[in-house]
């Protein structure tokens, strides 16, 4: 049994989950996993059972409570430092703590429009208005991203870390939901979905038994 566990929500469905489940998979280390399925009438009073904030992601190290992903995400680094979860080199570091904070915290309206169904393919319907925006706005941040990180990686900079893992939903989200995309996007997706870590939650994903209609 690991001294670590994290708590999540259907691999299906939890963004939020499939980014602190991410991070942590990507630092090697063993861990124990408790899923707790989404929108049923006892979700809650589960969740809350390892985190007073009743969300998930949830990181359980000993007698430590972590319950924000973001805050997952900076003690994993801290926890594991070989793993290079951030950059090394500082100004790179700088930028990818500052998109994967934009990540943690923007994007409302792609998030409400087009929730997370990674099983799900739909055509693409123009959403236009404040998610298109969003859109453009992610894909220049990979742009601007890969592009510093060229000959570096397959990654938003070069090697696999945290911003990869806050980014992985939402490349999920522009596959479901078909959003046209340039070369440099799709490899970079190509990428993500390459992840032996990646590939294991997709293959636990697509085996859930568990079916929102509001996801």
């Amino acid at each position: 049994m690991s001294d670590l566990t994290l708590v999540i929500g259907n691999k299906n469905y939890s963004s939020w989950s499939l980014r602190g489940w991410l991070a942590l998979a990507l630092t090697g280390a063993e861990f124990d996993e408790v899923l707790i399925p989404l929108d049923l009438p006892e979700t809650e009073e589960q969740i809350r059972a390892y985190s007073a904030s009743g969300r998930v992601p949830c990181l359980l190290h000993g007698d430590l409570v972590i319950w924000d992903s973001l805050a997952i995400g900076e003690y994993l680094a801290e926890l594991f430092p070989e793993a290079g979860l951030w950059p090394q080199e500082r100004s790179a570091r700088a930028r990818a703590r500052a998109v994967t904070a934009e990540m943690h915290a923007g994007f409302a309206a792609l998030r409400e429009a087009w929730p997370m169904d990674l099983r799900r393919r739909t055509e693409f319907e123009d959403p236009g208005g404040a998610v298109a925006a969003d859109c453009a706005r992610i894909l220049e941040i990979w742009r601007d991203c890969r592009a510093e990180a060229a000959g570096q990686g397959d990654f938003l900079f070069g090697a696999p870390g945290i911003a990869d893992a806050f980014f992985a939903p939402v490349a999920g989200r522009f596959l479901t939901y078909g959003l046209p995309l340039g070369t440099a996007a799709r490899d970079y997706i190509a990428a993500l979905w390459s992840l032996p870590q990646m590939q294991a939650w997709l293959a636990a994903a697509e085996s859930e038994p568990w079916v929102l209609e509001n996801p």
